[in-house]
């Protein structure tokens, strides 16, 4: 890549999410990303050769504009269309500028679905977690992959929260024709200053991945059961 996310160097479980859609999906699926941000992860899913549509709502994310730095500096960021454009990748993109909690689900039908870190922000904390993975389950088509990282609590405040969640936690919501592929969590971890977090700062981070099966799928294990 010529150009570079903002949030390129913050931990993430992302490789693990593109292993299985290369095991799972097809190379031209559609793959749509909740909190799109700058495309720290759309342009690799466009650059790999997938369909993205990739869903925000911050304008500066989207259109570039000015950011607060660690320092207390400022810069101009390029948001995600200028970059897509520069590395080529606009044809492969749809971008959709909207609330993911409200705009039109038909819109965002996918063979795949992932999001980073996007229900702990207290923007989302109006709607119920279980809201938030039901629109993001709902948006899969039957063969499909989900895949959410997020974090889960470390301060004594975030306990009251529920979208500070964990793997456990998270399973209640897959049952039916979900079946989980993978957990995984991190110990606390420190991280350095970036955009949005201008200290230094400690998390813990959790991944989970399900597949929703198919018709077919389940008709056979009813057979062979």
């Amino acid at each position: 890549m010529r150009t570079r996310s903002l949030w390129e160097h913050t931990l993430t479980f992302f490789p693990q999410f593109l292993a299985t859609l290369r095991e799972r999906i097809t190379p031209d699926a559609t793959v749509t990303v909740v909190g799109a941000s700058d495309g720290k992860f759309v342009l690799p899913l466009a650059a790999a050769g997938y369909h993205v549509i990739a869903v925000e709502r911050d304008a500066v994310a989207l259109h570039g504009g000015s950011v607060r730095l660690p320092g207390d500096s400022q810069a101009h960021a390029q948001g995600l269309i200028d970059r897509l454009r520069l590395e080529g990748l606009h044809n492969r993109v749809q971008v959709v500028e909207d609330d993911f909690l409200t705009c039109e689900p038909s819109r965002l039908e996918c063979e795949a679905i992932w999001t980073s870190c996007s229900w702990h922000y207290s923007a989302n904390h109006h709607r119920p977690l279980a809201e938030f993975v039901d629109r993001m389950q709902r948006l899969v088509r039957p063969g499909g992959v989900f895949g959410a990282e997020f974090m889960l609590p470390v301060e004594g405040r975030h306990l009251t929260i529920e979208h500070y969640t964990s793997p456990e936690r998270l399973r209640q919501y897959f049952l039916g024709d979900w079946e989980v592929l993978l957990t995984l969590r991190t110990n606390e971890f420190s991280e350095r200053p970036h955009v949005g977090q201008l200290h230094h700062h400690t998390h813990r981070m959790g991944l989970l991945m399900a597949t929703r099966m198919s018709p077919f799928a389940e008709h056979i294990q009813e057979e062979n059961a």
